[in-house]
């Protein structure tokens, strides 16, 4: 089994695999091309966003800067909204509903470490899928980690930090992110 399939699995991999290694140069290449475009050339920023990502709607926008290791396991649904500064790690499938809208400076990250330092240095790694759910708003300088899932309709308050699933139909906020009330 390869390193990209563990991977995919959701098994240990070493992410300084030569082929996860240049999986990720190749993303890094297309975020800096789309960072580096004008502001207004919104056909150019679509276009290298299509070529980036594993899937969009047809309506979505992501403002300047964004980054991510991969691109290809993350999936946009219709509508979607993201401001600047947006962080994916996704080394694992992070998926997003319709009419989810993503603050400033957010981060998703599907990655886990190994526990013990020897392993580490390896390079061996975790995956867990994210996955938010269709009119979710997500406020500036949020954190949500690997293998959480945001129920349909939620908000997650500015500045929290998503360890566990938050359910449908409620406000969420906090370090570490609990719900707070229903909508």
């Amino acid at each position: 089994m390869t390193e990209r399939e563990k991977r995919a699995a959701g098994l240990a991999y070493r992410g300084n695999d030569p082929d996860i290694v240049k999986d990720i140069d190749r993303c890094h290449t297309l975020c800096h091309r789309f960072n580096n475009c004008i502001p207004s050339d919104d056909q150019l920023k679509k276009e290298i966003l299509s070529e980036l990502l594993g899937s969009t709607g047809r309506s979505f926008c992501i403002v300047q800067p964004f980054y991510c290791d991969f691109g290809y396991n993350i999936h946009l649904g219709e509508c979607f909204f993201a401001n600047m500064g947006l962080t994916i790690l996704d080394s694992a499938e992070v998926s997003f509903g319709a009419h989810a809208y993503i603050g400033p400076n957010c981060c998703f990250f599907t990655s886990e470490h190994a526990l013990y330092p020897k392993q580490r240095n390896e390079g061996v790694e975790y995956a867990k899928p994210i996955h938010v759910g269709n009119n979710v708003w997500i406020g500036g300088n949020v954190t949500v980690l690997a293998g959480v899932n945001i129920g349909d309709n939620s908000i997650i308050g500015a500045g929290s930090v998503v360890t566990s699933d938050i359910p449908e139909n409620v406000i969420s906020a906090g370090v570490p992110c609990k719900v707070i009330r229903n909508i």
